[in-house]
């Protein structure tokens, strides 16, 4: 089994050749282990724990996964035949275009942001498959996801997830170092997606919707995870959109991706060049960001 030289970084953390070790002897003292227990042993080993105090243990077990494909350590075999991610294609009636709507954002009645409850969780999946440009796929990590109405009316959807694990113009703009980054990065919420529903022609909705989510989602957020973000972040691909919702909404570009990807790739033209958008949610967020 190779032994690595140097650090490697997995699910945002760093991991040396004595991690990687204790790792391997955690796993040969556990042989009748689940992999989920062994993440759960290899989080408390490490401290490796949300802001809530919660074990990190999905990012602990992506972190597994990937040393073990690599070859740095043997995991058991999985208990459960795991299905491929496939893309959805529900389709019900509920999904349908609707009859067109033109207005000004003043004239809507009772425009509100409702929190997507599970048994409404496949339809919000389905908005974002049928009308969504990059269509439907599973935000990471933690979450809140939204329905935008005006009375019964729906207008468009909206997605809160994971922050990128680094981009050069939002980490310049911060100022803060690389294991500041790592200690702090769930205080970020990124807006991966944002959807206004084809048929819906309202001026300034979408800079509304965005101001009443930075609002709204703190507080929202702390009650289903127990700690406040302090900055939002998005990423506009350029060559399709100007950003002009965000820039209404006092959203600050910083900069633009140089195309590596979410995670942060060394490979470079992987995916589109985006601009980088980021909104204050508390006046001191460079304090917390940096501590």
């Amino acid at each position: 089994m190779p032994t690595p030289s140097s650090n490697k970084r997995y699910s945002g953390r760093d991991f040396g050749p004595q991690e990687i070790e204790l790792i391997r002897d955690i796993i040969r003292d556990h042989p009748q282990a689940s992999r989920q227990q062994l993440s759960y042993r290899v989080c408390e080993t490490f401290e490796w724990r949300k802001n809530d105090g919660n074990l990190k243990d999905m990012s602990c077990r992506v972190a597994l996964l990937r040393m073990h494909r690599e070859g740095l350590i043997e995991l058991p075999a999985p208990r459960r035949k795991v299905k491929p991610v496939r893309s959805f294609t529900r389709r019900t009636a509920q999904a349908e275009p609707g009859a067109p709507l033109e207005a000004v954002v003043h004239e809507l009645e009772d425009l509100r942001l409702e929190l997507v409850q599970r048994k409404d969780s496949a339809l919000w999946n389905e908005h974002i498959d049928r009308y969504h440009y990059l269509g439907y796929k599973p935000l990471p990590g933690a979450q809140l996801r939204y329905f935008a109405y005006a009375g019964d009316r729906l207008l468009g959807v909206l997605g809160f997830g994971a922050a990128a694990w680094k981009t050069g113009p939002r980490d310049e703009w911060i100022g803060w170092s690389r294991e500041q980054r790592r200690r702090n990065l769930s205080l970020i919420i990124n807006n991966a997606r944002f959807l206004i529903l084809p048929w819906i022609r309202v001026a300034s909705l979408a800079s509304k919707l965005l101001a009443m989510a930075a609002r709204e989602l703190p507080e929202h957020w702390q009650g289903r995870y127990g700690y406040r973000p302090v900055l939002l972040e998005t990423f506009v691909e350029r060559e399709r959109f100007s950003g002009t919702c965000y820039r209404a909404a006092n959203w600050t570009c910083v900069g633009q991706t140089q195309g590596r990807g979410k995670l942060g790739d060394h490979r470079l033209g992987q995916v589109p060049i985006k601009t980088v958008w980021v909104y204050p949610l508390a006046k001191d967020f460079r304090v917390q960001l940096s501590r």
